[in-house]
């Protein structure tokens, strides 16, 4: 593979796929999410419909013979630590808040992210992966998500994303499903 920054940032991100078959590095995969997702392509089939209409190119940049398949790449971010990708990201970019700045808190369930199935022998079901993402208001960037758990919802996740900024002098908004005490 030639040498591109996106894919040096996502190097050494562990790969919990299963070895057996794998075909395309994890930075692969993510650098060609990355780039679908700014493209602004939402949902895996979108992301497959840009790489098959941008195969030529990509194959050439980024010195493949044969790109990821979208669900390649779904399998990729299954299993994927989101807020290791999303600190490099944010490293990547330089985005860090200022003083002064309004952090919004939502969380969102990623679209296409479910698979209901069970007939499908390449994937067991599985549930929507939901993140509670912050975003930096006035220069319109993502900071890193906070994976909500299993069996639970964004209430427990939005605490623990504040604690992790811990930003002074930042302000911070969040919905009203946010602002219940605690049990």
């Amino acid at each position: 593979m030639s040498e591109i920054a996106i894919l040096n940032v996502f190097e050494g991100i562990p790969d919990r796929r299963r070895k057996q078959g794998t075909r395309h590095s994890l930075a692969l995969c993510l650098a060609l999410f990355t780039l679908a997702v700014v493209a602004g392509n939402h949902g895996f089939l979108s992301i497959g419909d840009w790489l098959k209409s941008h195969s030529q190119q990509l194959q050439e940049l980024f010195d493949v013979k044969r790109l990821p398949s979208y669900s390649t790449i779904r399998r990729a971010l299954l299993n994927l630590d989101y807020e290791e990708y999303s600190c490099r990201l944010a490293q990547f970019f330089e985005i860090t808040p200022m003083r002064g700045e309004t952090l919004a808190l939502d969380g969102k369930v990623l679209r296409g992210s479910y698979l209901l199935s069970e007939s499908n022998p390449h994937s067991e079901p599985h549930k929507a992966i939901t993140l509670v993402t912050a975003y930096l208001v006035e220069r319109g960037l993502i900071l890193k998500p906070q994976e909500v758990e299993n069996k639970s919802n964004e209430i427990t996740a939005v605490p623990k994303l504040i604690e992790s900024l811990a930003l002074d002098g930042t302000v911070i908004a969040f919905d009203a499903m946010n602002t219940q005490k605690k049990r």
